[in-house]
């Protein structure tokens, strides 16, 4: 299993689909995408035309601009909507282009935003060209099923294909760079999620642990400093600062543990090695640690690498039930390899809203990735693969 955040087209999204039995149910679907051609290309046609006409002509006044504007940004709509109905009937996965938005504030940032909108144009193209088509695959095709029947399979794949084509080309983004901007668009949100996320813990695991401690540790302080001045310098005082000192000790701990969650000091100061080796002694069950690097990755990497070793280290400790683990880190050209095995229950999947799931979606947005193996009865095998630098 491959858990990625991005969610990337199959690998035969942009190919011709596979042979197949000429009345299968993807035949029957190829002739009701030509079928319904005609009445959605027709509205989509005046839906451009109106746009246009109304846009361009009343562009000498104050309303001209924002009206073609807003319609560029319908067509948008109109290509989602297209899309969804090539996804649903012939089968083809493309991606979400780039997102439509605005660098500033303001009206004249909005409408200049909208009136280059590249995406925006290609979609209006699309429709405006597609009239023609839509009248000739709905004539072809309905023609064929009462007079041509024998040849509609092969005819409609034909036909469907041209369709394909069509789509790929103007409803997809239009080269690698604007697919990747895509991609990076939605990797910022998951960063921003999971900083969020960090954030409330940290929080919560200050009122709930240190800051606690340190408020109990004042009013017991209080109370011996109460007791000493009035002369009552006897066993009772003598407890309560040695309960005091005790509750230092754990603030202390508690304080550590929690600056380990942000940034371990030991990451820093000697690198994967050791600070891996220190998560792996603290595991509830014996873990080898093997890594094999000749320098140190980016700094961020290496921190990401931490994190992600010590959450699947915890899954094993929680749910794996295993005797043995390991991990293992080495460098393969410009990537970092991380690999994660025990010999557990197995059973682990990445599906949405597990933990590996949300691993796997902050590998994601630094270019990562993150393979699950783990048959049910074990063993399980979690490989990640990092970049080398950030």
């Amino acid at each position: 299993m491959i858990a990625r955040a991005d969610t990337p087209a199959p690998e035969d999204a942009a190919a011709l689909p596979p042979l197949r039995p000429p009345l299968s149910a993807a035949t029957w679907k190829e002739i009701s995408f030509l079928l319904t051609n005609l009445p959605v290309d027709l509205v989509g046609f005046i839906y451009v035309v109106i746009l246009l006409t109304l846009g361009i002509g009343l562009s000498f006044t104050v309303v001209g601009l924002p009206v073609l504007a807003t319609g560029l940004i319908g067509c948008r709509f109109l290509g989602r909507l297209e899309r969804g109905r090539a996804r649903a009937l012939l089968g083809v996965h493309v991606d979400r282009p780039t997102p439509w938005r605005r660098r500033t504030l303001g009206f004249l940032p909005w409408l200049w935003a909208s009136l280059k909108d590249p995406v925006a144009w290609r979609h209006a193209l699309y429709f405006f060209i597609r009239l023609p088509w839509g009248i000739a695959t709905f004539t072809v095709i309905l023609v064929s099923l009462f007079v041509a029947w024998p040849v509609l399979p092969w005819l409609a794949r034909g036909l469907a294909n041209a369709d394909r084509a069509m789509v790929l080309g103007l409803l997809s983004p239009s080269n690698e760079l604007e697919r990747r901007i895509a991609e990076l668009e939605s990797d910022r949100g998951v960063v921003v999620d999971t900083v969020a996320a960090d954030l409330r813990r940290i929080e919560r695991d200050l009122h709930d642990g240190a800051q606690a401690r340190l408020v109990a540790l004042a009013m017991d302080l209080g109370l011996a400093k109460e007791k000493l001045l009035d002369g009552q310098a006897d066993e009772t005082v003598a407890k309560m600062i040695d309960d005091a000192h005790g509750e230092v000790k754990l603030a202390l701990q508690e304080l550590r543990d929690l600056a380990r969650g942000i940034h371990p000091a030991i990451l820093t100061d000697r690198g994967l090695d050791a600070a891996l080796s220190s998560v792996a002694a603290r595991c509830t069950v014996p873990v080898a640690v093997a890594v094999d690097l000749a320098s140190r990755p980016a700094a961020a990497i290496e921190g990401i690498a931490y994190f992600t070793v010590s959450e699947l280290l915890q899954n094993v400790s929680k749910h794996s039930g295993a005797a043995t683990a390991g991990v293992e880190l080495w460098r393969s050209g410009d990537r970092l390899m991380i690999q994660v095995r025990d010999d557990g229950r197995g059973g682990a999947e990445a599906a949405c809203g597990t933990g590996l799931a949300g691993l796997a979606a902050r590998l994601g947005a630094v270019d990562g990735l993150l393979v699950v193996a783990s048959p049910v009865g074990g063993p399980t095998t979690v490989t990640a693969e990092l970049p080398w630098r950030a």
